[in-house]
């Protein structure tokens, strides 16, 4: 007996009816096929912590000056933002993305907060760790206790400005669960949420313009921080507002950042689209693709 392909479908999706295997969505294809030319990516929704879309995500790998995030965290929950620290000589001379801070330059802990996320500043990063932890071994030690504290257990953290080195590494996702957190603090937000900050409006010692890009790339932008090394490559982690809810985009050794990262928000934007719901909802779905039997019937002609 010669079946026809229409039979041979038939039978075939007959035969997956009977055994409850789910057919393939095609959206889900889609999902399954979508790539970003970057190394390692992810978007995550900052309130459930859901991951909404991940590219070799859990690998460890560098990730530069992204490692401010955790420095600028821990210096928040310190408080007292308005004592001042003393720019060292180690400070002051350290390579790299630099404020131009001066070795008996007294800053505030507040700006020096800006000059590490809006400038990169290594320097502020220093000036930092010393302050708090006494050194840079001891503040290093805060960071990871710190980290595992929030449920980051698999990266590790040397410095608080991030250089290379070899026992200094992360993941897209540890750093997506750690921008979570820093989102939940109004002074991470309005630091890295903001475009240029005036010295008169704190009293501080300079002007700061923020290097990160994405804030007027992508409508609804609120942070967060850029970063770059030999082995890290271009690297930046970014908050988006949707629909109210933050979705949190990391990307890591990835050349054309600025573009890839606006790519996978609009997939992301694209999938919520076509599933028909605000962010919120789309973040806690299950996908679930199955077939209700009361409701399909086959008629068999071979």
């Amino acid at each position: 007996m010669k079946l026809s392909f229409k039979n041979i479908s038939i039978i075939i999706f007959t035969l997956m009816y009977m055994l409850n295997i789910p057919l393939a969505n095609p959206k889900a294809v889609e999902e399954s096929k979508f790539r970003v030319n970057a190394h390692h990516a992810i978007a995550m929704d900052r309130e459930s912590k859901q991951v909404l879309f991940e590219q070799d995500a859990y690998d460890l790998v560098p990730m530069a000056s992204t490692t401010k995030i955790l420095t600028a965290l821990i210096t928040i929950e310190r408080g007292n933002l308005d004592e001042k620290f003393t720019v060292s000589k180690n400070a002051a001379s350290i390579r790299g993305s630099k404020v131009g801070y001066k070795a008996g330059e007294e800053i505030t802990i507040r700006e020096l907060l800006y000059g590490l996320m809006y400038k990169s500043g290594n320097d502020a990063a220093i000036t930092l760790a010393e302050g708090i932890g006494g050194s840079i071994e001891g503040f290093a030690k805060i960071m990871n206790h710190y980290g595992s504290s929030i449920g980051i257990l698999d990266s590790h953290f040397e410095s608080p400005h991030g250089l290379d080195s070899s026992d200094h590494y992360s993941s897209a996702y540890d750093l997506a669960l750690l921008t979570a957190k820093g989102m939940e603090y109004d002074t991470f937000r309005e630091i890295v949420g903001t475009k240029e900050i005036r010295k008169d409006k704190y009293n501080f010692t300079r002007d700061y313009n923020n290097i990160n890009k994405i804030l007027w790339k992508i409508p609804g932008a609120n942070g967060v921080k850029t970063g770059y090394t030999g082995q890290a490559g271009k690297c930046l982690v970014s908050s988006v507002n949707c629909d109210g809810k933050d979705l949190i985009i990391v990307v890591l050794d990835c050349p054309d950042r600025w573009n890839v990262t606006e790519k996978i928000y609009k997939h992301v934007e694209e999938r919520m689209a076509f599933e028909g719901m605000a962010m919120k909802e789309f973040a806690s779905k299950n996908e679930e693709y199955s077939f209700e039997k009361e409701e399909i019937q086959f008629e068999m002609k071979i």
